[in-house]
């Protein structure tokens, strides 16, 4: 079930407010973080975003007596994720109408990001994907390149010696250079490709943000960013499985689905590069030239 109840009902709203409205915020949302998400969706709105909201919970009469409850566009289905629903109402023909497209999760502060200037950053360094740093006392920080550099306007890639992945100059991909999946905006042209990276039936998303660099319209370590003057706080309250606050076993219950969709993703990737003879892998290209640019340099 989803409100408006149509895909063209949906079409309808969207290019009632395409004059004025030329960015969109999608977001999976339970009551419970209610609070949290009316701070999210008032920020957009004072941008002239379009909103689409992502029910996982069933609960939408809960939303309405927010002053813009009924400016937002309202999808329901019962533990659900953002993926998941992002695969099925957000088909790059349905959003067409705008410049970029922010898919973020609901426990997300915003007290230090504003959208224009966001905006303003991604389209003056040529971004087609991107993501807001996070403050260092975030809750959780799952990835070094995520973390906000206080004196940078924005970072492509991150520098790191320790640890498993190590970052030198002759790392441009994941880890090293990417965004991940908790915040992530796209170009029109980017989620157009990044759609059809979605699996429909792996509904948790692993694996995708690692492949993002391929929809990045050229170059990813060029294309790909991370914006630190416009940052956010990630405060790791967990939603999955739609109750807003999971107990200990639906939490590890998600985390094996998650971790075998991660395995199956990697294979079906595999699998098509293997079988699509003329396949080849552009960022090789990319690190050839980097390569040969830094001999030529010394």
């Amino acid at each position: 079930m989803f409100v408006p109840r149509t895909i063209d009902c949906i079409m309808g709203n969207l290019k009632t407010s395409v004059t004025m409205n030329k960015n969109l915020l999608a977001m999976p949302v339970g009551i419970k973080q209610k609070d949290n998400v009316d701070d999210v969706v008032q920020k957009f709105l004072a941008a002239n975003f379009s909103i689409i909201l992502f029910h996982y919970d069933g609960n939408v009469d809960g939303w309405w007596d927010l002053g813009w409850g009924e400016k937002a566009i309202h999808m329901v289905a019962h533990n659900q994720t953002k993926w998941w629903f992002a695969k099925r109402f957000l088909h790059p023909d349905i959003v067409s109408i705008y410049d970029y497209i922010f898919l973020w999760d609901e426990d997300l502060g915003v007290e230090h990001f504003d959208p224009i200037r966001y905006l303003d950053i991604v389209r003056s360094e040529g971004l087609e994907i991107s993501q807001p740093a996070l403050d260092p006392n975030s809750t959780e920080i799952h990835h070094r390149i995520t973390i906000r550099a206080r004196k940078k306007r924005f970072h492509r890639r991150v520098y790191d010696l320790r640890g498993k992945t190590k970052c030198s100059n002759s790392s441009e991909g994941p880890p090293c250079g990417f965004v991940e999946g908790m915040a992530p905006v796209f170009s029109r042209s980017a989620w157009y490709c990044a759609w059809h990276l979605i699996q429909n039936d792996l509904v948790h998303g692993w694996g995708v943000d690692m492949k993002l660099g391929y929809c990045a319209q050229g170059d990813r370590s060029k294309k790909v960013g991370v914006v630190d003057s416009e940052y956010i706080v990630h405060k790791g309250i967990q939603s999955l499985g739609g109750s807003g606050h999971p107990t200990m076993r639906t939490t590890v219950k998600i985390r094996r689905q998650s971790t075998w969709e991660l395995k199956v993703f990697k294979e079906r990737w595999n699998q098509a590069v293997e079988e699509d003879k003329n396949w080849v892998d552009p960022f090789l290209k990319y690190q050839r030239r980097s390569r040969l640019q830094k001999r030529q340099d010394n």
